[in-house]
C-alpha cells in the first residue's frame, strides 16, 4: 500500500480508511489478529480485511457493514490525527496548482504539522520528484517521519528537524517551488531564495493574518520576487434537492371565458434545484504566491 500508488488488495501493515457514513471515516493500521471496534460491531483483520479487494463491504460482528477504502490525500486531510492547526482540500489544491507542481518537482516546505499539505504534494511529485519539510518541533518530525514510512512514501521525502527561519530548508539551488506555514514567513525568505533553483521558482505563503501578508510581500519584494499575488479561497457548497413547483394556468386555449363553480387542482412539475448553506466556513487564511526570476 502506498498513498502515491494504488494497490487492489488490503494487506497487513496497511493503513485503510474505514467508510462508516458520509460523516463518519477512521483509519485503521492492518494487522494480522487485531480487531477494530465499530458502532456496527467488530471488524477483524485477518478474516475480515486482509486479502479483501479494496472498496468492498465488510460485515461488522453486529451484522452492520462498513466500506474499507484505500488511502488518498483527501481521505487522509479528513481522518488524519491532529498535532497541529492543517490545511484543508479547498486550500490545497489551490496551492498545488499555482505551485505549478507535477511529477519530478523538488519541493521545499516548512512546517510539516501534521503532515495534511505533505502528502498532496508527495503525490502531485511522484514517483521522480522529492519534497524537503522542516519541522520545527522534535517530535512532531519524528511522528510525521514515522507516518510517512507507514504510508510508503518515505523515499520520496527527507524530514529536518531545525528552525527554518535560522537553519533553512538544508538544500540550495534544487527546488521548483516553496511552501511556507510558520508564523513569521517574512523571516524565512531569503532561505527560500536559497532552496530555489537559479532558473526560478514559485514560493507560496500562508498567514491567517493579514498583518503577516504585509510583512511577506514585502520581504518578497526586497529580494527580488515578481508577479506577488495574495488571494483567499472560500468553499460554499450548494444543496441539490428536488421541489414541487406550481404550474401556471393561463385559461382556456381558445381565448374564452370559463366558470368554474369550485378552485380546480393546480398542476405541479418536480424539478431539481439548489439551495445555499445557512452556514458556511470562513477566513482559514491568507495564500501569497510569488515567482523567483530567472538569474
Amino acid at each position: 500500500m502506498s498513498f502515491v500508488e494504488y494497490s487492489e488488495r488490503v494487506q497487513a501493515g496497511d493503513v485503510a480508511i474505514i467508510f462508516l457514513g458520509h460523516d463518519s471515516m477512521m483509519p485503521v493500521k492492518v494487522q494480522q489478529g487485531a480487531q477494530t471496534q465499530t458502532r456496527y460491531g467488530a471488524i477483524r483483520h485477518s478474516q475480515d480485511l486482509i486479502g479483501q479487494r479494496y472498496g468492498s463491504k465488510v460485515t461488522c460482528s453486529k451484522g452492520g457493514y462498513v466500506f474499507v477504502l484505500h488511502p488518498t490525500p483527501e481521505l487522509w486531510t479528513i481522518n488524519l490525527p491532529h498535532r497541529t492547526q492543517i490545511l484543508y482540500t479547498t486550500d490545497i489544491a489551490t496551492i498545488t496548482m499555482m505551485l505549478e507542481l507535477k511529477p519530478g518537482s523538488v519541493v521545499c516546505e516548512s512546517g510539516t504539522g501534521s503532515g495534511s499539505l505533505s502528502h498532496a504534494i508527495l503525490r502531485s511529485v511522484a514517483p521522480t520528484g522529492h519534497l524537503h519539510t522542516v519541522e520545527f518541533h522534535g517530535q512532531r518530525a519524528e511522528k510525521a517521519a514515522e507516518e510517512f514510512g507507514e504510508h510508503g512514501v518515505a523515499h520520496l521525502v527527507t524530514v529536518r528537524n531545525q528552525d527554518v527561519c535560522k537553519d533553512g530548508f538544508g538544500v540550495t539551488a534544487v527546488a521548483d517551488a516553496v511552501f511556507l506555514d510558520i508564523p513569521s514567513p517574512w523571516e524565512a525568505i531569503t532561505h527560500a531564495k536559497a532552496a530555489l533553483k537559479r532558473q526560478g521558482g514559485r514560493v507560496c505563503s500562508f498567514s491567517p493574518c493579514i498583518e503577516q501578508v504585509q510583512r511577506t510581500c514585502q520581504a518578497l519584494s526586497d529580494q527580488g520576487f515578481e508577479e506577488l499575488s495574495t488571494l483567499e479561497v472560500l468553499l460554499r457548497v450548494h444543496d441539490v434537492r428536488a421541489v414541487s413547483l406550481p404550474l401556471p394556468d393561463f385559461g382556456p386555449e381558445d381565448g374564452s371565458v370559463e366558470v368554474l363553480s369550485s378552485p380546480p387542482n393546480q398542476a405541479s412539475a418536480l424539478c431539481k434545484t439548489t439551495t445555499t448553506p445557512k452556514e458556511m466556513a470562513g477566513h482559514t487564511g491568507y495564500l501569497t504566491f510569488a515567482t523567483k526570476p530567472r538569474t
